[in-house]
């Protein structure tokens, strides 16, 4: 446990959590919908800091992140609860956990330990991150010190609070928006109000750092697969990231409180993907269809396969050492070389 920095003064007694768009206000002893962050003596505590639920050695590409130092080991952490109530999270045993439990480790043993392990990055992942956001930067700050890279996957419902933050250590962030971000859809199946404070946080994202962003949508059959949706999301990472930025459409296979739903059809996912290609982006993947031709990066300019995948592995991999399509000479934006462990199939737990 450690004194969080994202909180203020909210009157009579109590204090404001700022790390989430919840903005939790909290009495002498209350704990955030997180569960994770406490009032104790007029001072808000992260119940978390130091302590880690799990650890699992992952390529990169399972993030999803496909642009960003492909073909790279990386250690993934997470630690108990999380800002959301997601109906169907496959990690539920984590994020809905309000026990806090883990491993107590410092950020420097977990830096160590994705050094020992060769991994080139570090992915704070499995539960929200922003919600144990001062312990990521502690270890991110370590972990860029020495070379490792640093990498959300996130919800994205944080607030501009933690941006100052964000620039000290983060280097790339994979934002999900689940069900098109339907407004009707976050609100039953995530216990949200608004979807907008997502949207907010990723221009303070573009505007105010230099991280690189990749963004996935999970497709919920018969409840969060509207085209329309679809149509307005890639509208609108259009409009604010320009075409190159990627979008990754991902199945969905029931779990949790939503067991009652099929996996989302391939067709539905490859309707979306057309969508987003006719709004103009230009990157456009689906993903837990391992085999599926859109899992490939075409070049815009020729149209050939400049990156071939088949689930996490990289199959093909058509670009100079400048990122520019070895056919046509199109330049792909994707950051890094391959990385040493693109066929790397010994991706094994941590045990600690």
């Amino acid at each position: 446990m450690k004194e969080a920095l994202l909180f203020e003064e909210a009157g009579a007694g109590k204090i404001r959590c700022t790390a989430c768009a919840r903005y939790c206000k909290l009495a002498e002893g209350q704990v955030g919908l997180c569960g994770v962050r406490q009032n104790i003596g007029g001072k808000l505590q992260l119940l978390v800091y130091g302590r880690v639920i799990t650890g699992h050695i992952d390529p990169i590409e399972k993030k999803p992140l496909v642009h960003y130092m492909p073909g790279t080991r990386i250690f993934s952490i997470a630690t108990t609860g999380c800002n959301w109530l997601c109906h169907y999270c496959q990690n539920y045993d984590i994020s809905q956990r309000r026990k806090v439990e883990g491993d107590e480790l410092t950020p420097e043993q977990i830096v160590g330990m994705a050094r020992s392990h060769r991994c080139e990055g570090i992915a704070y992942t499995y539960n929200e991150p922003t919600i144990y956001m001062e312990f990521a930067h502690d270890i991110g700050v370590i972990a860029r010190r020495e070379g490792i890279f640093n990498i959300f996957v996130s919800n994205g419902y944080a607030t501009p609070n933690v941006i100052p933050l964000v620039k000290e250590f983060l280097d790339a962030v994979t934002v999900d928006f689940k069900g098109n971000a339907e407004k009707s859809f976050v609100r039953k199946y995530i216990g949200i109000p608004d979807p907008e404070p997502i949207f907010q946080y990723l221009l303070e994202i573009r505007s105010r750092t230099s991280v690189h962003v990749e963004f996935t949508d999970l497709v919920v059959p018969q409840v969060g697969d509207s085209l329309e949706e679809a149509r307005k999301l890639s509208r609108w990472i259009y409009d604010n990231f320009g075409p190159d930025f990627p979008i990754h459409f991902l199945r969905f296979h029931p779990d949790y409180r939503m067991t009652d739903l099929p996996s989302t059809p391939v067709a539905t996912l490859e309707k979306h993907w057309e969508v987003a290609r006719k709004e103009g982006l230009n990157y456009v993947y689906i993903g837990n269809v391992p085999g599926h031709p859109y899992e490939n990066t075409y070049c815009p300019g020729c149209g050939k396969i400049a990156v071939g995948r088949h689930g996490f592995d990289i199959t093909s991999w058509g670009l100079d050492s400048h990122s520019r399509c070895t056919a046509c000479g199109h330049s792909i934006p994707i950051v890094g070389k391959l990385g040493s462990h693109y066929m790397d199939d010994r991706y094994e737990p941590v045990i600690y």
